[in-house]
């Protein structure tokens, strides 16, 4: 294990990860991480310059333009990302653990959830590039194909909310088709990127591919990440107001972005649903993850028919959930992430009720039963809000549902529509016809039905709008983390 997760709590030092090794900043300066649980310190962080990232990119560079990781075949490759994968399962309870305390992650989630989904990211990717086909079109006496060989530099931006399921999902593509990477993981989390740095390299990623930056952003490590010439590929996933900034900045060097920003996600349940499936996955639209989800399905439209027996049982399952201690198996929601963002989630439940919403269940922070000191917010569920309201339009990012009625499809989809945002929907109805015209029409980058938050890596991820630009997974990954090269050759 190199330096820089050596220690628990105070005395653990992170450190950057610059040329496969453990590195400080060119700077002094440090930052805390803490436990959103009960808000102690679990480590200090270096913090990183703008000096630092251009190294990180410089050793970046040079592990593309010299080293062998480019040159390697797609099944080479493929080989050194499955050791990486088998590492990460090897070590999945220590990353679970240090993702629940840095994040406020349920335990047993980021154990059977997260960190096999961080294993599956890396071994996907590795075999979809070693086994993707390649154009070819034979034209009597001329051959023409497709190459696809790898942008280059890729800066890697992950969020805070699924830390290295997130920080993997731009990884391993970028990798897996030969590109070097510099990450930048969320301030607030840390931990699971440098861990994972450290087991990537002991696995025999070769030195500078995996290169990882801690900091903030504007002129900070951001900055140059996203506005570097040497930079070919910039991916994020972050804010809506902070993509834009990104796309800004790359702008000056036409530096390729995928941006997947933020949503406010439209969930309709019409009076021909199954409840015993709305109510629950309705539930696990809005609650799971505190709400801390871009696609949480945070406008909830329910036909007017059921909805005061949808209602009754969506609020009575919301009082249910249990909050507490992520580390505890009987958590059913843990808290928020700190208490800036804790200030922001109630300030909209705030603004709720000035604008008319009356709050049925929720609607305070927590602080008794040994929550106090963390940043906890109990289900929240408002109703009497237009869909024009603020709260219904603007992103919470927590656990807070607006419950709104619908008479017609026609009404339903308008509403849905009726967003800026467009990054993903739910849907629940037991007649076919009419899930396939609403899937047709909504302006949305995914629209689940009967369901929430099934994936299948081979389809587009991303979102419309103020969503995000540009699409991952599978092909898309392809296109985006490649060069596609059209060959025309004249045979003799």
């Amino acid at each position: 294990m190199t330096q820089g997760t050596e220690t628990a709590g105070k005395d653990r030092q992170v450190r950057h990860l610059i040329g496969g090794r453990a590195a400080d900043s060119t700077g002094d300066e440090t930052f805390e991480t803490r436990n959103p649980h009960d808000n102690s310190v679990i480590g200090t962080v270096t913090r990183g310059t703008a000096a630092d990232a251009e190294r990180a990119i410089t050793s970046a560079r040079k592990a593309f333009d010299e080293g062998p990781w480019p040159k390697m075949t797609p099944r080479e490759r493929r080989t050194v990302l499955h050791d990486v994968a088998d590492a990460v399962d090897a070590h999945r309870e220590e990353l679970a653990q240090l993702e629940t305390a840095d994040s406020g992650k349920l335990l047993h989630q980021a154990l059977h959830g997260e960190m096999p989904r961080v294993a599956q990211n890396l071994r996907f990717f590795a075999d979809y590039a070693a086994m993707a086909g390649n154009e070819a079109y034979p034209d009597g006496a001329t051959l023409s194909y497709t190459l696809y060989p790898p942008a280059g530099v890729v800066s890697a931006i992950s969020p805070w909310n699924a830390p290295l399921m997130l920080a993997t999902w731009k990884v391993a593509p970028a990798l897996a088709f030969g590109n070097t990477v510099v990450l930048k993981p969320a301030p607030q989390t840390p931990l699971t990127a440098t861990r994972f740095g450290e087991l990537a390299t002991a696995a025999g990623l070769p030195d500078g591919v995996l290169n990882i930056v801690h900091g903030f952003g504007g002129d900070e490590v951001a900055g140059p990440l996203t506005g570097d010439p040497r930079v070919d590929r910039i991916t994020f996933t972050g804010s809506s107001a902070t993509g834009a900034r990104i796309m800004a900045s790359a702008a000056a060097h036409l530096t390729p972005v995928s941006a997947e920003m933020g949503g406010k996600s439209a969930n309709i349940v019409f009076d021909d649903a199954d409840l015993d499936v709305a109510v629950p996955e309705s539930i696990r639209a809005i609650f799971a993850g505190s709400g801390q989800m871009c696609f949480a399905g945070s406008r909830l439209f329910v036909q007017r028919g059921i909805l005061p027996a949808f209602l009754e049982r969506f609020t009575a399952e919301a009082e249910r959930i249990t909050v507490g201690d992520p580390k505890n198996q009987e958590t059913a929601m843990g808290p928020l992430i700190e208490q800036r963002h804790l200030d922001k989630v109630h300030g909209y439940v705030e603004l709720a009720r000035s604008e008319g919403g009356t709050v049925l269940t929720g609607g305070s922070p927590l602080t008794t039963g040994g929550l106090e000191r963390g940043f906890y917010y109990p289900p929240t569920i408002i109703t009497g809000l237009a869909n024009e309201s603020r709260t219904a339009q603007e992103e919470i990012f927590g656990p807070v549902e607006t419950v709104i009625p619908f008479d017609t499809e026609q009404e339903a989809l308008h509403l849905a529509n009726s967003s800026p945002y467009g990054l993903g929907g739910i849907l629940f109805t037991t007649d076919l016809d009419r899930a396939h015209r609403m899937a047709a029409a909504w302006q949305a980058g995914t629209v689940w039905v009967n369901c929430f938050f099934e994936r299948d890596l081979r389809l587009p991820f991303g979102g419309q709008g103020i969503s995000g630009i540009g699409r991952e997974g599978g092909q898309h990954s392809r296109e985006f983390f490649t060069e596609p090269r059209a060959v025309m050759l004249r045979l003799r």
